[in-house]
């Protein structure tokens, strides 16, 4: 059965990439009525950053060869490490019951919120696949960051997730949709640039109603 799972992970409630990542999830949605569809606001109910019980989670798991995600729950073994558990468990459940994995963030600083990364780092233990499973981000960049743009080399968002997605999911079609140079509705400096960014911005938002109906 298909199943989504939609995180966002922006500090603001009215933010470009929530406005992407919802126009994929809408779509989505109304293609699958009656398919499970979960959404975690990672900005408004933080994921708490990983403890030293977790990476001994992490260390049994390496030094075992767990990689089947059902059997980590056998590095258990202390109080510390159950809580460590309490909290990562949910969160695991819910990657392993999607098909599709959307994620909605901007980019901070030319990288992914902090929100974001710690979940990247609760649900991700060596060599567990999440393969096939699809993931799609759904992003908004302050300035232009696409080939042969000046700023091109300074996107540690789009290649720092692709090769995470690559690298420890074993995923290699994840789908980027951005939308740019939002920063041109307020800088005088980029005033001009105000109608690439809505150009983008509506070529974004189309992207990610198509793609949904695709997935």
């Amino acid at each position: 059965m298909t199943s989504l799972l939609h995180l966002t992970a922006s500090a603001r409630r009215d933010s470009f990439s929530r406005r992407v990542g919802d126009e994929f999830a809408t779509a989505w949605r109304e293609a699958h009525p009656d398919k499970p569809y979960v959404l975690r606001d990672l900005a408004a109910e933080p994921v708490p950053h990983i403890t030293e019980a977790w990476t001994e989670l992490c260390d049994y798991a390496l030094e075992h060869q767990i990689t089947d995600p059902a059997r980590l729950r056998e590095a258990v073994r202390t109080p510390a490490q159950r809580e460590a558990w309490a909290i990562l468990e949910p969160l695991l459940d819910e990657v392993l019951a999607a098909d599709v994995i959307l994620i909605a963030t901007p980019m901070y600083n030319y990288s992914v919120p902090s929100a974001l990364k710690a979940w990247l780092d609760q649900v991700t233990f060596p060599r567990i696949s999440l393969a096939p499973r699809r993931f799609v981000v759904a992003s908004a960049r302050g300035g232009a960051y696409g080939p042969g743009t000046p700023r091109e080399p300074f996107d540690y968002q789009e290649r720092y997730l692709r090769d995470f997605f690559k690298g420890h999911f074993s995923v290699d079609d994840t789908v980027f949709v951005h939308a740019e140079l939002v920063n041109a509705r307020l800088d005088p400096a980029l005033a001009g640039l105000r109608g690439k960014h809505e150009e983008s911005l509506a070529a974004a938002l189309h992207t990610a109603r198509t793609l949904a109906k695709e997935y």
